[in-house]
């Protein structure tokens, strides 16, 4: 077999090749769902994602016989170094035509990575933990929902056998929201709906930054001891909200206030993946306008739960698990109105949160989709 060459991406050229690759590699896979590229090209852009501020990643091409079949990102960010551990190096963004190449790809990363001081190698994380974490393990027989991954089953294989083991696995989890949730459940809402201290608003999209803030600043307090938790600078918390704007219904994000005073939140997303899926990636030049209008009045089987918080003071309280309940309930109520939802997907959630993966259990969701973030000493 031909030798494999890895490079680096250098221009616009090579980015455009990167990001291209995915979808040639994966266009025969019937459950990978193509990204938006400009969103792709947007992730990768020092000129237009704030998390450059405090990374750098570098981007890597594999070629054989003058044909492209891998790609990888490298990355070193210095809020990772502070809050999950010094020497701390990332990989992301990993695909590959076989093991080979994967294996080759692999390395080359690792040696950028040594090549800053970094003494241990995990991923992947595409760029961030924010982004799109872990390598799917469980769950390649259905579609990812809005904002997961996807990835070919082998994936696994070559991971580990380059020396790779898991560190922690993420898991999400399906569950029907057309019928109601069960009586344990109904009943701890019930009761929250009679406790004239507690209230479930809708947020005000008219005020849409300061409610941007508010929420956010509840998730890096409510997440803050979660193991790789990354705080989200003020500049990523702004560039988050401009991007979520446009799929954000006031109703399908709530917060939680007791006494007036807001401690949870939850955000759910319609699973755009339904709506995006047949662009194949590109916006231009009729792609905006179709996603536009079904944005109007998006109809969506699915619905996906990426964020949810409690103050880390109420945290473990039979309060906290209220709010929870009520949050979840009053958001199932609308999606299935006025969106005709049939099945919710909360995740992820980190295999020992034991909260929310008895919530999880209370609502009787099932785990559907497993992801595996992986480490190597350097």
């Amino acid at each position: 077999m031909a030798e494999i060459t890895i490079r680096a991406v250098e221009d616009a050229a090579d980015r455009k090749a990167f990001v291209d690759f995915a979808f040639s590699h994966n266009r025969s896979d019937p459950n990978w769902v193509p990204p938006l590229k400009t969103e792709v090209h947007g992730l990768i852009d020092p000129r237009t994602n704030p998390w450059f501020e405090h990374a750098e990643a570098r981007l890597f091409l594999a070629e054989r016989d003058g044909e492209i079949v891998g790609r990888i990102s490298a990355q070193v960010d210095q809020l990772v170094q502070q809050h999950m551990g010094a020497g701390i190096g990332q990989w992301g963004m990993l695909e590959a035509v076989d093991e080979e190449v994967a294996h080759a790809l692999l390395h080359r990363a690792e040696s950028w990575l040594r090549g800053r001081d970094m003494t241990r190698s995990m991923g992947p994380f595409s760029l961030s933990i924010w982004d799109e974490p872990g390598l799917l393990v469980k769950g390649h027989d259905h579609p990812p929902t809005v904002m997961m991954g996807h990835n070919r089953p082998e994936y696994e294989g070559w991971v580990a056998r380059c020396g790779y083991g898991g560190v922690k696995d993420l898991y999400t989890y399906d569950v029907p929201v057309d019928v109601p949730f069960p009586p344990i459940v109904e009943r701890i809402v019930a009761s929250g709906e009679k406790n004239p201290r507690i209230r479930i608003r809708k947020v005000n999209k008219s005020r849409f930054e300061e409610e941007a803030e508010l929420l956010l600043g509840i998730l890096n307090d409510a997440w803050s001891d979660n193991w790789g938790f990354i705080p989200l600078t003020e500049a990523e918390i702004a560039y988050a909200g401009k991007k979520l704007k446009p799929i954000v219904f006031e109703d399908l994000i709530r917060v939680a206030e007791v006494d007036g005073e807001p401690v949870a939140f939850m955000m759910t997303l319609p699973d755009l993946n339904e709506f995006t899926r047949d662009l194949n990636g590109r916006l231009f030049p009729f792609g905006w306008a179709k996603l536009l209008w079904r944005l109007r009045r998006p109809k969506a089987k699915a619905m996906r739960v990426p964020l949810m918080g409690v103050v880390k003071r109420l945290q473990a309280s039979r309060l906290a698990s209220q709010l929870a309940f009520m949050l979840v309930e009053f958001i199932r109520r609308d999606a299935v109105v006025a969106y005709g939802t049939k099945r919710g997907e909360f995740g992820w959630i980190l295999e020992d949160n034991g909260p929310m993966r008895s919530m999880a259990d209370a609502l009787e969701a099932k785990i559907n989709k497993v992801y595996r973030i992986y480490e190597k000493a350097l």
